[in-house]
């Protein structure tokens, strides 16, 4: 099994690569349609509020949650594969803290999606703010991971 795991990395590590760069492209965009939901909404405007529940719920379903279980699959395989991981270092458990909190905010905007269906939900500048969040979270993810300190 370790053998197999060892000349399965390449591909698993490329796989992970990939992704993770499609879960942080939704993690970035989500917030940005809740923004443009909540200040459409407020305004009374139906139809761009109905055309942007579309494109979150399609984003959500279809490319972020696959894109998260395959990050955290293709992760799991990594950190399996012997000599990868020295857990008696800061970073694994740095990443590792930052990854759960990656997954917390998708479950959060997943909530938050099906608020804002229902008419609820934050402000725009609230849902700005939050924007940030993966930004942090992948700062200090990247780091761990290439500095390993």
């Amino acid at each position: 099994m370790t053998d197999l795991l060892a000349l399965s990395y390449p591909w698993v590590k490329s796989l992970h690569i990939m992704a993770v760069l499609s879960w942080m492209a939704g993690l970035f965009y989500l917030p940005r349609l809740f923004v443009y939901h909540a200040e459409r909404g407020r305004n009374g405007e139906a139809e761009p509020a109905a055309s942007l529940a579309i494109m979150e719920d399609k984003l959500l379903r279809l490319i972020m949650r696959p894109a998260m279980i395959l990050t955290w699959i293709a992760g799991l395989l990594l950190v399996a594969t012997p000599g990868i991981v020295d857990w008696s270092m800061a970073w694994p458990w740095t990443k590792a803290v930052g990854v759960i909190a990656m997954t917390w905010f998708h479950m959060w905007l997943a909530g938050q999606r099906r608020l804002l269906q229902a008419g609820q939900g934050l402000t725009g500048r609230r849902y700005r703010m939050m924007n940030e969040l993966p930004t942090i979270l992948m700062v200090v993810i990247v780091l761990s991971v290439i500095l390993k300190f």
